[in-house]
């Protein structure tokens, strides 16, 4: 059983104002568009070495895990960063980490129907994902820096911080 002066405590902290500072908004900003860059920088890499050359069987294979295991597990991964940074009482955390999503929920969405039509004909399924890195990497960056150039300003939240 707690005692009055505990409950007081408790309460006090309760309402004690808690700031979400600027440095830990642009961070939060910059998580989703870092694990799109980071889920398809191994397939632009890995790409060319399966499409220009003639790797073995068992190389083959381990390259194309590498093309294609990052990418899924951003998809799980992405969900869990969507819900927090998302929430961030900070408005442009949310609006930054919605439009990355956009990006790559769209771009991932967009292989389900058309890459109905592929088969087991690796090469086109290499060229899907060549054409997604190469459009989500660089528009990636670009929002990376257009969050580093911003003014990022404090957040100050009242009441329960918990």
């Amino acid at each position: 059983m707690e005692s009055d002066t505990v409950k007081a405590a408790n309460a006090a902290i309760d309402a004690s104002p808690y700031t979400v500072t600027s440095a830990s908004a642009r961070r939060s900003a910059r998580w989703f568009n870092l694990g799109n860059i980071a889920a398809f920088m191994p397939g632009i890499l890995i790409a060319p070495v399966i499409f220009f050359t003639e790797p073995q069987h068992i190389t083959m294979i381990m390259l194309l895990i590498a093309l294609v295991v990052p990418p899924i597990l951003w998809f799980g991964l992405s969900i869990i960063i969507y819900i927090i940074a998302r929430h961030n009482p900070n408005h442009r955390v949310g609006h930054y980490t919605q439009w990355a999503a956009y990006r790559f929920y769209g771009a991932l969405g967009v292989v389900i129907p058309v890459g109905t039509f592929f088969g087991t004909d690796w090469k086109l399924w290499l060229i899907s994902g060549a054409i997604i890195g190469l459009i989500i990497v660089p528009w990636s960056m670009v929002d990376l820096y257009r969050i580093q150039k911003e003014d990022w300003q404090d957040t100050q939240l009242e009441g329960n911080n918990s």
